[in-house]
């Protein structure tokens, strides 16, 4: 078994790119619709995959916008948990909670994409 979180963005390129600026993250597929519109981006962070496609509200894809914000956290573990959060503001990302070290064992912080996503950046404490 294996899972694939798709993310519902305005725009998956824009997107992907934010996500290979900020997360070191790298495309592995993109798929088009007839007319030439994006569907889907397929991106892999580190060994974890990461889909991407636009809202179609016929479909029931919507966006975090469109739903008021996200209900759900994405934790992605990383070696330079401050470099990733600072990447990610820089590139339009807010601070939900500040990357700090954590009285669990963690460095971790939560920080809110461009899109409306809500990360955990987690890793080792530095």
């Amino acid at each position: 078994m294996s899972l694939t979180p798709r993310l519902i963005v305005p725009n998956p390129d824009t997107a992907a790119a934010y996500y290979q600026k900020a997360m070191d993250a790298e495309e592995v597929f993109r798929a088009q619709d007839d007319n030439g519109r994006v569907m889907v981006v397929v991106l892999r962070i580190g060994g974890s995959p990461l889909s991407l496609s636009p809202a179609v509200p016929e479909w029931g894809w919507l966006s975090p916008d469109d739903v008021g914000g996200s209900p759900v956290l994405l934790e992605a573990e990383f070696t330079d948990q401050d470099a990733v959060a600072e990447r990610m503001v820089a590139g339009g990302g807010t601070v939900v909670v500040p990357v700090e070290n954590r009285p669990y064992g963690k460095r971790e912080g939560r920080l809110r994409d461009p899109f409306g996503h809500l990360w955990i950046v987690t890793g080792e404490l530095r």
